[in-house]
């Protein structure tokens, strides 16, 4: 994700994603500042449950808002959003501050005789959603200052304390050098799969905010790519592409919303992390469906799934998207940060500072195998009976949460999977 401020346009190169065998997700996300003359203008483990829970009502909105300006394909990281904006709370206040909580649906967390409760219980999640063994979940926040910027020591000391930031000084006005260099620390924070993020940077650039995210997950249960197959999806009544079809039958979790008319399937990686589908039924488009997901409904799917014999039929696709979520926040209460009035003076006393720009990419390439293959063998005897089938051969979502602490990671909807 891009910020910046001032609104000046840049354009960046396309994100190159790397040809593997692999499930893989890489997300940058970008905060830039600049600075404009003034006149242009210890804890409950619940509390991290409820932050969870805050973090998905906002990605659920978030999402809404993105599905309303087109009917493409959909990906973005809620938690690098939500912890980013947590960090530039800590730069801002008085109506600034508020607004960024209230945007988060975290003020009802604030205590007033514990001022960083957000910031700590924020540190806390990502500590645990980062204990998860072979599964990849890397978070990094970075600081790139420009060495004549004054930045409050403060708000530097809470970046290291609460998020683990690197601070780098740089000199912006060296606008190929710095092109260069934050181009190649975020092409090293995700593994690669984010390369030449900025084609160029402004010269009075004071300091840029980066948070990368990068997840690697193998399956719990791979699948065989010899069993892949060519099959049609029914984008709509006139577009029916063929797609790879991955397939697999064995005991999966699933359950059927019937208020909602779909279908749930959960399918795990290796260590505490899980994938959820929601296909919605024959006959019900996708675009009813948008207003009826939220966090208390997702939970509620979690809870009522059950494992049952299923062949499963998903479709392989790779998904590059990217949002100007400076023309979508403003729906969702965030206008000073945009503004004049912008009070970031826990960030820095110098004057006229504001955001501009807030852009978010993320991609994410879902096939077979995933990080590394696994194989059981397993001899029982059953009755046999031909198994039940979940085809997702429609426009469907999905969500890719942290299974311990209900964090959702990714979320988005697949329209058409050929589409990249």
């Amino acid at each position: 994700m891009l910020l910046r401020m001032d609104g000046c346009a840049r354009q960046h190169s396309q994100t190159q994603i790397m040809a593997t065998n692999k499930m893989k997700m890489g997300l940058v996300f970008v905060l830039m500042f600049l600075v404009t003359p003034a006149q242009q203008a210890p804890l409950p483990y619940s509390s991290i449950l409820n932050l969870s829970f805050k973090n998905m009502d906002f990605a659920m909105d978030l999402y809404r808002k993105i599905s309303t300006y087109h009917d493409k394909n959909i990906i973005f990281s809620p938690l690098s959003i939500s912890t980013s904006f947590a960090a530039l709370s800590m730069a801002s206040d008085g109506s600034t501050y508020e607004e960024i909580l209230k945007g988060l649906k975290l003020e009802n967390l604030e205590q007033a005789d514990h001022p960083d409760l957000i910031p700590k219980l924020f540190q806390m999640l990502n500590g645990n959603i980062s204990q998860n063994g072979t599964t990849k979940l890397d978070q990094g926040m970075s600081l790139f200052v420009d060495q004549k910027f004054r930045m409050e020591k403060t708000f530097e000391e809470q970046m290291k304390s609460y998020f683990l930031a690197d601070i780098k000084s740089v000199d912006f006005e060296d606008t190929n050098a710095s092109v260069s260099l934050i181009n190649e620390y975020i092409k090293h924070k995700t593994r690669g799969k984010v390369t030449k993020m900025l084609s160029a940077i402004d010269p009075i650039t004071e300091l840029m905010m980066i948070n990368t995210f990068y997840f690697q997950g193998g399956w719990k249960m791979p699948f065989n790519p010899n069993y892949t197959y060519n099959a049609p999806f029914y984008v709509d009544n006139y577009n029916i592409p063929q797609v790879p079809m991955m397939i697999k039958e064995d005991k999966f979790e699933t359950m059927e919303d019937t208020r909602l008319g779909a279908r749930v399937l959960k399918l795990p990686y290796l260590e505490g992390v899980a994938m959820l589908i929601l296909l919605p039924n024959k006959g019900v488009d996708y675009s009813t469906i948008d207003d009826e997901i939220t966090a208390k409904r997702m939970l509620g799917w979690i809870k009522k799934l059950q494992k049952t014999k299923l062949e499963i039929n998903i479709p392989k696709f790779k998904m590059e998207e990217s949002y100007a979520l400076h023309e979508i926040l403003p729906d969702m209460g965030f206008t000073n940060l945009f503004s004049g009035s912008a009070n970031l003076t826990k960030l820095s006393k110098d004057q006229g500072l504001k955001v501009s720009e807030v852009l978010h990419k993320a991609v994410v390439d879902v096939d077979e195998v995933g990080t590394t293959a696994a194989a059981a063998t397993t001899i029982g005897i059953i009755p046999y009976s031909l198994p039940r089938t979940f085809i997702v051969n429609r426009p469907f979502f999905f969500f890719i949460y942290h299974e311990e602490t209900k964090s959702l990671l990714f979320m988005g909807r697949v329209i058409d999977p050929t589409k990249n």
